[in-house]
């Protein structure tokens, strides 16, 4: 199970015309610095895989994750 506190918001990539690019969505903490350095793909809770390129505050929450961040607060 995943901990809460190692969850953090990333910004969508706009580029396969799905819902999931007009959201923002949680990830693990841990992932998000070697995404950066790396340019590897990071996986969403909702399943999303893409390499940030955006700012996440411009974005809503996709609401999967956020239902899903919401069940491990439960």
């Amino acid at each position: 199970m995943t901990n809460i506190e190692t969850l953090d918001k990333v910004d969508p990539v706009l580029d396969d015309g799905g819902d999931h690019d007009r959201f923002a969505h949680y990830v693990k903490s841990d992932k998000i610095l070697p995404s950066a350095v790396e340019g590897t793909p990071l996986e969403a809770l909702c399943g999303k895989i893409w390499i940030p390129s955006r700012d996440p505050k411009k974005y809503p929450v996709c609401p999967e994750c956020k239902e899903i961040y919401e069940g491990f607060e439960a």
